[in-house]
């Protein structure tokens, strides 16, 4: 039996328990008013009803409470009980009483069948009612079990997904981690090779320049040696001509030397002649009067040293005055 047929029949058992109440209700009212009646003063007559609908009030109050309470899976204790049970009596009571004064043993047969099937359905229904509800109580169990399992299995379902889903990231984070280690790799050595191929121009260009540079260093103090060598050469060139001009000037110098002494010395041998007993030739004259110009003697002591006229003499001594005039030395000098 599921939920639905379990709250049907408890719908069932709700009707007919009410259906029971109410005509037993309306069966005690008829049934009692008369009793009532005949015992309440005739001014009061008119309340004769309200004690019976009192009662079966409170019956209504007992199965409807008694219905709320197994609703709820509660129990009220003794006092519903014995509430319950009171009005059950009271009404049975009532019903029974006029027959029973009047010792009319089928009428009490008979007006006790609407409080017995009153007492007894309402001990029943509440015994109905109690178990419906644990069953209701149980299928709610089973139900919420079966719901938990159902979501117990949804989550189990979403924790497999999940993790399916997870183990997928994972994977294709994986992938993607050796993918990019791969690139990275290839980078790496992309990089490494440029780097290889970088250090081996840049071996190459240092050795070309280091080469290069010896080169020009050698080139270099190839010239410098070169020059060092033309500066040695002009050098000792230099120095040679240097020697040879000294010496040149020494060999002029010397042979100045030699022609001032050999002027010296013939100007002395002409001036130690002493006078001249007649008169001289002209060039040994011009001579004469030469070297006494230069030695500054008079001309009247260069007259007599070569026998020539006074005017001839003068003249002489005027051409040797005469920048222009100095064939006297030449003359002495070439001899």
């Amino acid at each position: 039996m599921n939920s639905v047929q379990t709250r049907s029949a408890e719908r069932a058992l709700s009707g007919g328990t009410w259906l029971i109440v109410c005509g037993a209700m309306l069966y005690s009212i008829l049934t009692v008013t008369p009793l009532m009646a005949k015992h309440t003063a005739p001014e009061w007559v008119w309340t004769a009803p309200i004690l019976p609908l009192v009662v079966d009030a409170a019956v209504v109050i007992v199965v409807k409470l008694d219905d709320v309470l197994a609703r709820l899976g509660g129990h009220g204790g003794r006092w519903p009980i014995t509430l319950r049970w009171m009005t059950g009596l009271m009404t049975w009571a009532l019903n029974v009483g006029d027959s029973a004064l009047k010792k009319d043993l089928v009428g009490v047969a008979i007006h006790s069948v609407a409080p017995l099937l009153l007492i007894v359905t309402a001990e029943s229904s509440l015994a109905y009612r109690r178990a419906l509800a644990a069953a209701l109580a149980g299928l709610e169990a089973e139900r919420k079990a079966e719901q938990e399992r159902r979501e117990q299995a949804v989550r189990e379902r979403e924790e497999r997904a999940r993790a399916e889903a997870r183990e997928e990231r994972e994977h294709a984070a994986q992938l993607t981690r050796e993918q990019r280690e791969h690139e990275a790799s290839l980078v790496r050595e992309q990089a490494d090779r440029e780097e290889r191929q970088r250090r081996e121009e840049r071996e190459i260009r240092e050795r070309a320049e280091a080469a290069e540079r010896e080169a020009r260093e050698r080139r270099e103090r190839e010239r410098e040696q070169r020059e060092q060598e033309a500066l040695k050469l002009e050098h000792q060139a230099r120095q040679r001509a240097e020697a040879e001009q000294r010496e040149r000037a020494q060999a002029a110098e010397r042979e100045r030397r030699e022609r001032e002494q050999r002027i010296e010395r013939e100007r002395a041998e002409l001036l130690d002649r002493g006078p001249a007993e007649e008169r001289l030739e002209e060039e040994l004259a011009r001579r004469i009067v030469a070297a006494a110009y230069d030695a500054g003697l008079p001309i009247r002591r260069a007259v007599e040293l070569c026998g020539w006229s006074l005017g001839w003499v003068s003249a002489r001594y005027a051409e040797h005055r005469d920048p222009d005039h100095s064939g006297a030395e030449l003359a002495i000098a070439a001899r």
